[in-house]
């Protein structure tokens, strides 16, 4: 069957897939309170960075909270446009941009081991809101 952390792992992202928008690890943690009792936060933080070292979750590094990866492509880092209106995240991937902030920083000698790519503003629906009479 697996082991048990692998089997939280599976728990937490059906958690993060469940759930719509980003969530913090004590929130993720009170949703599997509601089965498990004496759960502790230091499991789920084990399994998020687990799964975050997979490629299964992103980790919102502004908001302090993760979400499950939605695209199938995790050899790539994300740029995730996040509203701060309505809290929504769009997963976008641009390997280009990738290569090439790691080009620029490579000019100085620079390694980069990883790549968060957010930008925060107002999604397509929230603009669309504001704009109405």
């Amino acid at each position: 069957m697996g082991t048990r952390g692998e089997k939280m792992q599976a728990e937490v992202l059906d958690v993060l897939r469940r759930h719509r928008g980003p969530m913090s690890a004590y929130e993720v943690l009170g949703q599997l309170r509601q089965d498990k009792l004496r759960l502790a936060p230091p499991t789920i933080y084990r399994a998020l960075a687990a799964l975050t070292e997979r490629g299964r979750v992103h980790r919102l590094e502004s908001l302090n909270a993760f979400m499950a990866c939605r695209c199938d492509q995790h050899r790539h880092a994300a740029i995730l446009a996040i509203c701060d209106d309505c809290g929504s995240v769009e997963e976008n991937l641009s390997p280009g941009l990738l290569d090439e902030l790691s080009s620029i920083a490579g000019k100085s000698g620079f390694v980069p081991t990883r790549h968060v790519i957010e930008v925060h503003g107002q999604c397509a629906d929230c603009g669309a809101a504001g704009a109405r009479p």
